[in-house]
């Protein structure tokens, strides 16, 4: 029923943080705006959390060079890696951080659509506009290269 089931790899528990109220089955529904990710590292006890597995892996390293961050643009994540990437900044300064912007390909089908399921539509294209933007504004100012990623031209933005 999800991305993971088909996942061949096997991962490091340390290396898998689940957040719990956003699951498929959670009692928080989508992830859909840029500050409900920021506020979701302002907790001290997942903030902590990240950090241990953080530290985890950069005490295994021998020389740490930098860090990737692939994070989504158009929803709530964006606001996510905004906060690990600052944590990343804060914590590791002069070390690099690579950020990979991704962006779905949004189909022109919704805009054919009349009446609420427009309005609809036209609510996610703000969320996704706005979450891209600031999103792009604070990955961009905590990395040492931002890159937006997308199969389209516009990022995803109608």
């Amino acid at each position: 029923q999800l991305w993971s089931d088909y996942l061949n790899v096997h991962l490091h528990p340390k290396s898998i943080y689940v957040i719990r109220q956003y699951m498929h089955d959670g009692e928080c529904g989508c992830l859909e705006a840029f500050g409900q990710g920021e506020s979701l590292l302002q907790d001290p006890g997942c903030m902590e959390e990240l950090e241990d597995r953080l530290h985890f892996y950069v005490e295994e390293c021998d020389y740490l060079q930098g860090f990737q961050v692939l994070c989504d643009l158009h929803n709530g994540f964006s606001g996510v890696g905004a906060k690990v990437t600052e944590l990343l900044y804060d914590e590791y300064s002069g070390r690099g951080i690579l950020t990979w912007g991704l962006t779905p390909v949004t189909s022109d089908l919704g805009s054919l659509m009349i009446g609420l399921c427009f309005l609809q539509d036209h609510q996610k294209n703000f969320y996704r506009l706005m979450n891209t933007a600031l999103g792009i504004v604070h990955l961009s100012s905590h990395s040492s290269l931002f890159c937006p990623l997308s199969l389209c031209g516009s990022l995803g933005i109608r």
